[in-house]
């Protein structure tokens, strides 16, 4: 009889178990055997399920009352109502005081709305959830780092500071940034210049020649002087009497035109920063403690950026480039050393645009105009004959500046796909060196085609 009662008791106990680990989270009844623990009893937290004994107990107990509420329905029901996040233990005995069982009761948090509230949000996305201890772990594939985002700030709603994240970005998140600097300065210059002296003796000169008309003192302007290098300039001398005369005519017009062009690409992964310089570095001399050292400052082409891929082939750029240049015209002595000035172009900000894009970052028109006319007094408001005692200066200075930005979300490729600039020229032969005279070859193939263009037509500005 014992031991029938104990094989029933066997059966009882599996069909129980099973019936547990398949619907774990529904309210249905368990089942529990008598006298050893049963299968662990999953309660959502702020929800309840209610259990079922095969047996009347008299008296029931909760370890921890603050994971998990307990009351009475009859004596075979229970009614389970989860409340925090955590493991207690439910404790079940008959009336002759003989423990029924010990039920594992396991309070986790309400994943099945967190769940539904994922799929409305991100559709599409395979996102799997479960649940870990007392918090929430994310996994799976997502398309963009801000839907990634958005799936753990609604976690935190369910879990506050208990979300894994295990999710993944998946697409393409390098990013090629191709940056194009176009600058153009165009300078006009015109002068015509009359000077006039007087004192004994005469001399003439022609432009290029140096050397004083006339010395100190003397009783009407200055000394007449042409310097050494000057263009567009007449100096004549005569007496008439004791009396020297010296006049000197100057019109000189310049016009020039600089054109600077740089196009750096680097490429650098979704988050990350990338920097590029091409140009050098200038030494400046520095005071220290120790006496004078030399420090260094970068010019040329500058580039630093961080993308970030937002969504799709959307791309966040923070990006700062700039174009510098050492300064001749301006120059500071200390301390025994000449050091030159940087003219320095640049632009820092953020923007966001998809693959292949471009946008014009910073620009730059800058248009300096200084007209100066001096005149002896009186003799140049003369009609006519005031043009000789009248000096006129002209000068326009134009600077015109443009920063273009385009992305491209980009994936390796095989190295020999590319082509190198090295690859477009071929070192001659020494019989091609020594007798035909040849210091280099176009190569053969796609590069070689790209050497023999011809880049001879007219381009840039024509100022008139």
């Amino acid at each position: 009889m014992h031991y029938a009662k104990l094989v029933g008791a066997s059966l009882l106990g599996v069909v129980l178990s099973a019936a547990a680990i398949s619907s774990p989270l529904s309210a249905e009844t368990l089942r529990v055997m008598q006298g050893s623990v049963s299968a662990p009893l999953k309660v959502p937290m702020n929800r309840a399920v209610v259990v079922e004994s095969d047996t009347p107990f008299a008296e029931l107990s909760i370890a921890n009352p603050g994971i998990a509420d307990i009351s009475t329905l009859s004596d075979r029901s229970i009614y389970v109502l989860g409340k925090t996040p955590g493991r207690t233990t439910l404790t079940l005995l008959s009336p002759d005081g003989r423990l029924i069982s010990n039920v594992d009761v396991q309070v986790t948090p309400d994943i099945a709305e967190f769940k539904e509230r994922l799929q409305q949000i991100l559709p599409g996305e395979k996102i799997e959830v479960r649940t870990a201890n007392d918090g929430i772990v994310l996994s799976g594939t997502v398309s963009s780092t801000a839907k990634l985002d958005r799936a753990l700030d609604l976690a935190e709603r369910y879990a506050p500071q208990r979300v894994s994240n295990l999710m993944s970005v998946g697409g393409t998140q390098q990013v090629m940034l191709k940056v194009r600097f176009a600058e153009m300065q165009r300078s006009v210059a015109k002068n015509l210049g009359v000077s006039l002296a007087a004192q004994g003796g005469n001399r003439i000169g022609v432009s290029g020649e140096t050397g004083t008309w006339l010395a100190e003192g003397n009783a009407l302007g200055s000394p007449v002087n042409v310097e050494a290098g000057t263009r567009g300039a007449l100096a004549l001398g005569f007496t008439a009497g004791s009396v020297e005369f010296a006049v000197l005519l100057e019109a000189l017009e310049t016009k020039g035109v600089v054109r600077t062009l740089a196009e750096p690409n680097l490429t650098a992964l979704s988050g990350q920063e990338a920097k590029f310089l091409g140009g050098g570095e200038y030494p400046v001399p520095v005071l220290t403690s120790d006496g004078i050292a030399i420090d260094y400052k970068p010019f040329g082409v500058e580039l630093n950026f961080t993308p970030t891929v937002v969504d799709g082939d959307t791309i966040n750029l923070a990006i700062n480039a700039a174009v510098s240049s050492i300064d001749t015209t301006v120059t500071v002595e200390a301390g025994g050393f000449s050091i030159n000035a940087f003219k320095r172009r640049e632009t820092s900000t953020t923007v966001e645009m998809r693959d292949g894009e471009s946008f014009a970052v910073a620009g730059l028109l800058q248009d300096d105009f200084r007209n100066l006319n001096s005149q002896l007094p009186w003799l140049g408001d003369v009609p006519i004959l005031g043009a000789l005692f009248r000096s006129a200066d002209y000068q326009r200075n134009q600077s015109e500046l443009v920063i273009i930005i385009t992305p491209h979300l980009v994936t390796p490729t095989r190295g020999e796909v590319y082509a190198l600039p090295t690859d477009r020229i071929r070192l001659p032969t020494e019989r091609e060196f020594f007798l035909n005279g040849t210091v280099a070859k176009p190569a053969s193939g796609p590069a070689g085609e790209v050497a023999r263009q011809d880049f001879t037509t007219s381009y840039g500005y024509v100022m008139e």
